[in-house]
C-alpha cells in the first residue's frame, strides 16, 4: 500500500501558481498545437475552442476568464494527472476538466465566442472574434 505522501500531488507538479498574464500567455502559444493532437478525443470541440475566445476576451468577467484559463492551462500541459501520450486516456482528465469548467462558465460563454469557434473550425485554425 502507497504511503500517504507517496500519493500527494505536488501542487507545482501540475499547474504551478502564476498570474493570470503569465497562464494566458502559455494558452495562447499552447492551444492549437494541444487541441489539433486532442480534437478526435474531445466530442465537445467547438465548445472548448468557444471557451477559448471567451477566456481570451477582455470582456468576459476577470474570475470566468481565470477559471477558463486554468482549464485551458491544464489542458495545453503536457504532463498533468494522466500525462496525455498515453494513447486512449491521456485526455480523458483534460475532458473532464473542460467538460466541467465549460458547464460552470456556460452562460458567459457569448454568441460572437461560438461565431468565431465555428469559424476557426472551418479553416481549421485560430479566427480572431
Amino acid at each position: 500500500m502507497p504511503m500517504a505522501d507517496e500519493l500527494d500531488v505536488k501542487f507545482g507538479e501540475i499547474l504551478e501558481p502564476e498570474d493570470d498574464a503569465t497562464r494566458e500567455r502559455k494558452v495562447r502559444r499552447g492551444f492549437w498545437k494541444t487541441f489539433r493532437r486532442a480534437a478526435r478525443s474531445i466530442p465537445f470541440s467547438e465548445e472548448v475552442v468557444a471557451g477559448y475566445y471567451a477566456a481570451t476576451d477582455r470582456a468576459t468577467p476577470g474570475r470566468v476568464r481565470a477559471t477558463l484559463l486554468a482549464a485551458l492551462a491544464y489542458f495545453v500541459l503536457p504532463m498533468d494527472a494522466i500525462p496525455d501520450f498515453i494513447v486512449g486516456i491521456g485526455f480523458g482528465d483534460d475532458a473532464t476538466v473542460l467538460l466541467t469548467t465549460l458547464a460552470m462558465v456556460r452562460a458567459h460563454i457569448r454568441p460572437h465566442h461560438r461565431d468565431a469557434a465555428r469559424a476557426a473550425l472551418a479553416e481549421e485554425g485560430p479566427a480572431n472574434p
